[in-house]
């Protein structure tokens, strides 16, 4: 079976199952339609990954979320669904047209409130926030790849005991275990789980996807 017969089957099949687990969502779908208007890549998460992580902000109660990358603001605003009013996502951003386009889609679906955008790049953010006086819930991590290590240290330190880290694309269609491969986002991917490895205050596991996005998966670590 071809590459392109394996992404069609992906495809289907996730539609099948959104078809009767994820409603029409005309706010979700203008979104969408204003990044792509707006020149974004189409590289934010599918509508059933954006749900199951509103699902796990929700199961966890998360009330404080912070999240590393927003392009035009899909994933940010399954989150800011998820906590109540009273809660409140950080979300990380190094390119001012993405932070315009999001802030755009936020208005749009009626959630600016709970939501910071922070522009700049992620790691110099990531040094001025602090766990105190209230750690976060919840650290989604998808920007460049190459700086999931650092990203995910800063994670660590920022969310309670208990709390969830989860990074975005390290599986890569397999390229990740394919040592020959020395692309500079694999080798990111690679220094995650060498961190993640020699960490004992975290238990972690990578769990594969695939579907509309293709094949590819992402890293759950729980902070003990």
């Amino acid at each position: 079976m071809s590459s392109a017969e394996s992404q069609q089957i992906w495809t289907r099949a996730e539609a099948y199952h959104n078809s009767f687990l994820i409603p029409k969502d005309e706010v979700l779908d203008k979104i969408v339609e204003n990044s792509r208007a707006n020149g974004l890549l189409n590289i934010s998460v599918s509508a059933a990954q954006g749900k199951f992580l509103h699902l796990l902000a929700r199961s966890i109660g998360a009330k404080k979320i912070l999240e590393v990358g927003t392009l035009g603001g899909y994933s940010t605003t399954w989150f800011a669904r998820a906590v109540p009013e009273d809660g409140a996502v950080t979300t990380l951003e190094v390119d001012p047209q993405c932070v315009r386009v999001a802030t755009e889609n936020l208005a749009t679906a009626g959630l600016v409130h709970k939501v910071e955008i922070i522009l700049g790049p992620a790691a110099e953010t990531l040094e001025t926030l602090s766990p105190t006086p209230i750690p976060f819930d919840l650290v989604f991590i998808d920007a460049d790849k190459e700086g999931n290590a650092t990203y995910f240290k800063h994670a660590k330190r920022l969310v309670r005991k208990g709390g969830i880290i989860i990074v975005d694309n390290v599986v890569r269609d397999g390229k990740v275990a394919d040592l020959e491969n020395k692309d500079s986002m694999v080798e990111g991917a690679r220094r995650l789980l060498e961190v993640l490895k020699a960490d004992p205050e975290v238990s972690a596991t990578t769990i594969s996807t695939v579907g509309e996005k293709g094949y590819d998966g992402f890293t759950f670590a729980l902070k003990l």
